[in-house]
């Protein structure tokens, strides 16, 4: 044995320390960058030979150190976990922008809102009812029914609008998904050739990691490792990623929010028939707030909107105007976004609710001014299956829905 074996040792000792303060000045360099995993050296200690000597034995204690590889800290378990919790986090997020949406659109409490301007309709029907020969207090009447109408037209404008973004966003986020899992499948080609060379891979893979991450948040993804170094993504148990080849989303359906129940949005495969299942990530939420979830509240405003015309024409269809004719139709249209007031005349109101009398000498008409007929319409602001019951409920389920989705994410 050398009398300079023991040099030899220290030797590899330092070189191997040299090379973990190398890593260690790599890792503090970026403690700030987004994805960065920490890395360390795995060091091996080097034995003596292994070859046996004739007529002689090896006196040393070991050649030293070497450091065999640079490995990420990393933990798969909780990689996993992560992925998960982020595709469920991205659903429930985008279910509670949704929700607040849709409340704005609804813009309930408010003293402009749907629910104020029921209030001042029926409160000037009061006030009809006290007057009823009042044009002036009439034309109040007239107003207060078009502030109704123009609340409702506000409210389905915004869940218009709110749908043609959420349709425009699957759009968007379908094309950054399939551009994203073709940029993994890019970097498993890399990292296998580089893995199989020998060269260093660590920050290749913290990218497709972040990548990874991402289409967690979009679509629900998870990865599941390969022996080459490459990663398969699977969304809804179909692989989007796999090994160096990507799958790609289409959508189709969502012409416009009137078909929404006949023609949704529907998520496939390319060159698939069947459709792609994407339970959780923001694409699931932009889905769901697409088909379900302001069509839904839509429907609910429209119902409102249809109440309000049917209740009032009912009242108004039972009493006589000013001049003595049958009352006519207060409103036109059925939902928010048709419903109009069908009378521009304030004499035309049928304030009253006694048919008028008949002159024994002219033998016209002669109307009976008791405000009967204001004051039934009046009461409507009470009526159980009135329009004002029916929007507190409508109104009181949305802020249920939006505290639920606000606690759960």
């Amino acid at each position: 044995m050398s009398t300079f074996s023991g040099l030899g040792t220290a030797l590899s000792a330092l070189t191997a320390q040299r090379r973990g303060l190398d890593v260690a000045g790599q890792n503090i360099a970026n403690v700030n960058t987004p994805g960065y995993s920490r890395q360390q050296v795995v060091l091996e200690s080097v034995g003596a030979p292994a070859v046996p000597a004739i007529w002689s034995t090896y006196q040393g204690a070991g050649g030293g150190v070497d450091v065999t590889t640079v490995q990420r800290v990393s933990d798969f378990l909780l990689q996993g976990r992560s992925q998960t919790e982020h595709g469920q986090y991205g659903y429930l997020a985008g279910r509670q922008v949704a929700m607040g949406t849709v409340e704005t659109a609804f813009g309930e409490p408010s003293d402009t809102g749907v629910q104020a301007s029921l209030a001042d309709l029926w409160a000037s029907w009061h006030d009809v009812a006290n007057n009823p020969g009042d044009t002036a207090v009439r034309g109040v009447a007239l107003a207060s029914a078009q502030t109704v109408v123009d609340g409702l037209h506000s409210a389905a404008t915004a869940l218009s609008a709110q749908w043609t973004a959420n349709r425009s966003q699957v759009d968007t986020t379908v094309r950054s998904v399939n551009d994203t899992a073709a940029s993994v499948a890019a970097l498993n080609v890399t990292i296998m050739r580089n893995t199989a060379s020998g060269l260093p891979v660590n920050e290749l893979l913290d990218q497709r990691d972040q990548l990874v991450l991402q289409l967690s948040d979009s679509v629900g993804a998870t990865a599941r490792s390969g022996t080459d170094g490459s990663v398969d993504v699977f969304v809804g148990g179909t692989a989007i990623v796999s090994g160096a080849t990507a799958r790609t989303l289409e959508v189709s359906g969502g012409s416009s929010l009137a078909n929404a129940a006949t023609d949704p949005i529907t998520l496939t495969w390319n060159g698939a028939t069947y459709p792609a299942s994407v339970p959780t990530g923001s694409l699931a939420s932009v889905v769901e707030t697409a088909n379900v979830i302001v069509p839904s509240y839509l429907a609910k405003l429209d119902s409102v909107a249809a109440l309000v015309a049917s209740k009032t024409n009912a009242v108004q269809g039972a009493g006589y105007d000013l001049a003595g004719a049958a009352g006519g139709p207060l409103f036109s249209g059925s939902t928010a976004a048709s419903i109009g007031v069908a009378i521009t005349d304030p004499t035309k109101l049928a304030a009253s609710g006694v048919a008028p009398t008949v002159d024994p000498v002219t033998g016209l008409p002669v109307p009976n001014l008791d405000g009967s007929g204001a004051s039934a319409m009046a009461s409507l602001a009470t009526d159980p299956t009135g329009p004002d019951a029916l929007y507190r409920s409508v109104v009181s389920g949305l802020g249920a829905d939006s505290a639920s989705a606000i606690q759960r994410a």
